[in-house]
């Protein structure tokens, strides 16, 4: 029976800090699929148009393209910050 609720408490503990890292992300994705950018204090909505910017952002880095899903938490603040210089794109 201990086991049983160590594993339980040890798996929502986990549980907890994806939800976190989810929703305390500085942009996280709401129910209509957009992304919303606390610093800029606006929505993006993923679309054709926003992946060729990652593309471009990632060309303009000189590194390597990961995808928006495996960025980092500080890869995409700097992607967003980026976007709002670069609305052309």
């Amino acid at each position: 029976m201990q086991k049983f609720l160590a594993v339980a408490l040890a798996s929502c503990g986990l549980l907890a800090l994806q939800v976190s890292a989810q929703y305390g992300s500085n942009a996280y994705r709401d129910r209509d699929g957009r992304y919303y950018d606390r610093d800029h204090r606006d929505y993006h909505e993923w679309n054709d148009r926003e992946a060729r910017a990652w593309h471009r952002y990632w060309q303009e880095q000189h590194r390597r393209e990961i995808a928006w899903e495996r960025a980092k938490e500080r890869q995409r603040r700097d992607y967003w910050r980026w976007r709002h210089e670069h609305p052309d794109y």
